[in-house]
C-alpha cells in the first residue's frame, strides 16, 4: 500500500478540524455531545481493528492499527462512563 501525499494531505486536514472543533464546543455542551459522538467512536474503533487485523506483512500499519484501536476503545469507555454519570444525575432519588 503506497501512502499517497493525498493521504497524508486528508490526514493533517482531519486533525486540523477535529482540533478545531473540540476547542470551539463550550463545556455545557460537552457533556450532551459526548453521548452522541460514541456511535462515531464505535465505527472508528471497526475500522481500526480492520486496520489492526490486516494480514499484510506491513508492521507500521498493524503498529498503528493497535495503537487505533487502543485509542478508540478508551474514547468509547469514557464516553460512555461520562454518559451514564451525566444520566444518573437526572434519575429520581427515592
Amino acid at each position: 500500500m503506497d501512502i499517497s501525499i493525498i493521504h497524508i494531505t486528508l490526514f493533517v486536514l482531519a486533525v486540523f478540524l477535529g482540533f478545531e472543533l473540540i476547542t470551539k464546543v463550550p463545556p455545557t455542551l460537552h457533556t450532551p455531545l459526548m453521548s452522541g459522538t460514541n456511535a462515531i467512536s464505535g465505527v472508528t474503533l471497526v475500522g481500526a481493528i480492520l486496520a489492526a487485523g490486516h494480514g499484510g506483512s506491513q508492521n507500521l500499519v498493524n503498529i498503528l492499527g493497535f495503537v487505533a484501536v487502543t485509542l478508540a476503545t478508551i474514547n468509547v469507555v469514557g464516553g460512555f462512563m461520562v454518559t451514564n454519570r451525566m444520566l444518573a444525575m437526572f434519575k429520581r432519588k427515592d
